[in-house]
């Protein structure tokens, strides 16, 4: 099952690097978003800094649902997922390869790139370390829950307008722990409570939603 999955995951970063375009959209708009609020702040205002981690969050989501849709149509449309399921592995490691390689080319640059961006907004070097916890905690987060909801909505037409209207209610803790422990960094309190239930959450996210995922497109050829 193993090798399975290792095949699966070169597979999904041999074809990111045949269409880089698609990659390197969010990590773009990203960068436009927050220095588009950096910019629309007054010079020095303390309050910039206040509402930076919900800025940086918020554009975190945004972006990482930019290219979700295309997660599981390209396969689902030429039946690479239907020859998974029939395959002696089941489709189980082919679901985690993807969620997890849509995480490495799409969570973790986005993670990784927060933090200079960051500092437009004013946010004290002390906090980064708490953000940037967060953000390694909260991303694959996206990743899970967002493949859950293409992997429901892959079937259907105009799925793209579906999935922000499924994934913005179910990612709000995320969202909110994540910002919750970079503001408590902040306020030179301890961020572990907020970090804890991201870990919880992501533990209990990677043991459900790939198989909620996979029931899901087993669903969806029926």
């Amino acid at each position: 099952m193993f090798a399975v999955f290792a095949a699966a995951l070169r597979r999904e970063l041999r074809l990111a690097a045949r269409h880089k375009g698609d990659w390197l959209l969010p990590p773009l708009f990203y960068l436009i978003v927050v220095t588009l609020f950096a910019l629309g702040g007054k010079p020095n205002d303390p309050q910039l800094s206040a509402f930076a981690p919900a800025v940086l969050w918020v554009g975190v989501l945004l972006s990482a649902l930019l290219n979700l849709d295309r997660l599981f149509r390209a396969d689902f449309d030429d039946g690479t997922l239907e020859q998974c399921f029939l395959g002696a592995q089941g489709a189980m490691p082919v679901v985690y390869a993807k969620l997890i390689g849509h995480w490495l080319l799409g969570g973790l640059p986005l993670s990784l790139i927060a933090a200079p961006l960051a500092l437009q907004l004013d946010v004290p070097a002390t906090v980064l370390p708490t953000l940037l916890a967060g953000l390694l905690l909260g991303t694959p987060m996206l990743s899970l829950i967002g493949g859950f909801a293409a992997a429901l909505t892959v079937g259907l037409p105009r799925a793209a307008v579906l999935l922000p209207v499924l994934v913005l209610p179910l990612i709000g803790p995320v969202v909110i722990f994540g910002a919750g422990a970079a503001r408590a960094a902040a306020a030179g309190l301890s961020a572990a409570g907020p970090l804890y239930l991201l870990a919880s959450l992501l533990v209990a996210g990677l043991c459900l939603l790939p198989l909620a995922a996979t029931v899901a497109l087993r669903n969806s050829f029926d």
